[in-house]
């Protein structure tokens, strides 16, 4: 039995509520009570997160905004909305989940077209990727992979006789997955258009498509990443920058080495909490971005291990999840929901450690981002949704 027959197979669709049972969730209603685990580890990857965005962002504030409090403020209120929306979208049935689906992806493809039009789209940084109504901007990119991964479950479920079939069963998904990409590519955002590929491949593979299907794919999609690198001189200079940041350590390489200079400092437990030398004004983006960093140089390997333990029992419990659920959908769902959440903090992680080029990827439930932290609290209450219909 192949990789994906084996994974493919525990995805197998399972008894559901029959007779007067049927459509109705279980009774457990506590969050808590849906997965401890999941829930200890998101609160846990929360909590460092807030003391992590204020101890990097308040001298920044303080001199950008006169307020040393505004960016944390900011970053509480959105971690509370978050909560309420994880609460919200925790006693949301998965057949909900899946009408839902097609219009959440057709809703994110009109917001991505909407971000590029003049006047609406809001620039930050040589980027497009901001809607603005007043004081108020949203991020659709986020919106979008959330929507793909709704859009991927059902469809999947639904043409799961034909994923033997390139023509009808695979091409379609890459249609509409590299449309996406090309629209997150046009704000630019090549973190979140890679991201989505990645998104697409596990899924196809997890939900049994032919592994000679999928390298042919990967085959073809290898030269247009290739020409998306090549095209723009900004993505150029970042890979050669990655290949060789020390011959320019204060250009494109600067970054990066500001980023291994914090972790070299840390050690093995950390110049202690409050103590960064790089979170000040010296590493760019400490606050999104490279704040894992300043992690590691604060609180040293220790600290950056019990992160990344936490993104560990956040993707053991997904796919436990994903393994137990009764219906195909669910399983597919919760699947890219954990691949979504756990694949975004490895990249940035590879990141900020040199093993990746620079992308603009936040980490998932730690850095500062509203509309990152909305959506990435949602998909925790999708998975604590499909948790209590595992039984």
């Amino acid at each position: 039995m192949t990789g994906a027959e084996t994974l493919a197979a525990a995805l197998d669709p399972r008894p559901s509520f029959q007779g007067p049972l049927g459509g109705q969730r279980p009774k457990r209603a506590a969050l808590l009570a849906a997965d401890p685990w999941l829930v200890l580890a998101v609160a846990g990857l929360l909590g460092i997160g807030l003391v992590m965005v204020f101890n990097v962002s308040y001298f920044l504030a303080e001199r950008d905004l006169g307020d040393p409090f505004a960016f944390f403020r900011k970053h509480l209120v959105s971690v509370a909305l978050g909560i309420t929306l994880a609460a919200v979208a925790a006693r949301v049935s998965s057949d909900a989940y899946r009408r839902l689906a097609y219009p959440a992806l057709l809703a994110s493809l009109a917001a991505l077209v909407l971000v590029l039009v003049p006047g609406i789209g809001v620039v930050r940084g040589g980027a497009q990727r901001w809607v603005g109504f007043g004081s108020f901007s949203f991020q659709p990119s986020e919106m979008a992979k959330v929507a793909l991964v709704l859009y991927l479950a059902a469809s999947l479920d639904h043409k799961r006789e034909r994923l033997g079939d390139l023509r009808r069963g695979l091409l379609p998904h890459c249609l509409v997955v590299g449309a996406l990409a090309l629209l997150l590519l046009a704000e630019p955002d090549f973190g979140s258009a890679a991201l989505t590929l990645l998104v697409l491949a596990f899924m196809l593979f997890v939900a049994g498509a032919s592994i000679h299907h999928l390298a042919l794919l990967a085959s073809a999609a290898l030269p247009v990443l290739a020409y998306g690198i090549f095209v723009e001189p900004y993505r150029m200079m970042r890979l050669l920058a990655f290949m060789n940041w020390a011959e320019d350590p204060l250009g494109m390489g600067f970054q990066l080495k500001q980023s291994l200079i914090a972790f070299g400092s840390g050690g093995v437990v950390g110049a202690g909490l409050g103590a960064s030398q790089q979170k000040m004004f010296f590493l760019p983006a400490a606050h999104t971005d490279f704040i894992f960093s300043v992690v590691g140089e604060e609180l040293g390997l220790l600290g950056a291990l019990v992160v990344l333990g936490l993104f560990a029992v956040l993707a053991w419990r997904g796919l436990r999840i994903a393994a137990a659920h009764p219906d195909r959908f669910g399983s597919l769902l919760a699947f890219g929901v954990t691949v979504l959440l756990v694949v975004q903090g490895l990249l940035n992680v590879a990141v900020v450690l040199g093993c990746l080029p620079t992308k603009g990827l936040v980490l998932p439930l730690i850095s500062y981002g509203g509309s990152a932290m909305l959506l990435t609290l949602a998909q925790v209450g999708i998975l604590l949704a499909l948790a209590r219909e595992t039984g």
